[in-house]
């Protein structure tokens, strides 16, 4: 059974949750038929785990994901097993489309959706964000504030503003 330190949520209202997670006070999952969880996961206070009424959510099990967190899994989120992700990290699964010439908002642009995927082992820094389309390979370190734009292959270091590789583990 899961427990909560704070207000948490009813195991029933995931598509699955393993045994032993930890909901914070603050916590706010939306679609969470759509989000699967697995044991040994915690999630800090004030974290938005943002389902859609498409796509999916995974989170394998033994994932720590920090106060303040952001993920919006529209396009489908995946993370591995044994995931560290810093407070205040966003994960995003859309954007809007920039069509040459626009004659409107791009708020009211269409909406492109690609998944993320983070392998099992990997370390998300304070603060980094992770946009569209990027898969993280086995065990890459992602440093505080570094805005990842593209895909890095295992065991790499990537940091900066758009993060590049800055060596290997």
């Amino acid at each position: 059974m899961s427990r909560s330190h704070g207000t948490g949520l009813a195991p029933w209202h995931f598509k699955s949750l393993g045994a032993e997670s930890v909901f914070e006070h603050g916590v706010l999952v939306f679609h969470p038929e759509n989000i699967s969880i697995g044991s040994n996961v915690y999630v800090g206070h004030y974290a938005i785990l943002k389902g859609y009424y498409k796509g999916s959510m995974e989170i394998g099990d033994g994932v720590w994901i920090g106060q303040q967190c952001f993920f919006h899994s529209a396009g489908d989120i995946r993370i591995g097993n044994n995931v560290g992700i810093g407070p205040g990290v966003k994960i995003l699964t859309s954007s809007h489309s920039l069509e040459p010439m626009i004659k409107k908002a791009i708020l009211h642009q269409p909406i492109q959706f690609a998944p993320v995927i983070i392998d099992e082992g990997c370390d998300l820094g304070v603060n980094s964000v992770v946009l569209p389309g990027v898969h993280l390979g086995p065990l890459v370190q992602v440093a505080a504030g570094a805005v990842v734009t593209r895909s890095f292959s295992a065991r790499t270091i990537i940091a900066g503003v758009p993060a590049r590789e800055i060596g290997q583990i």
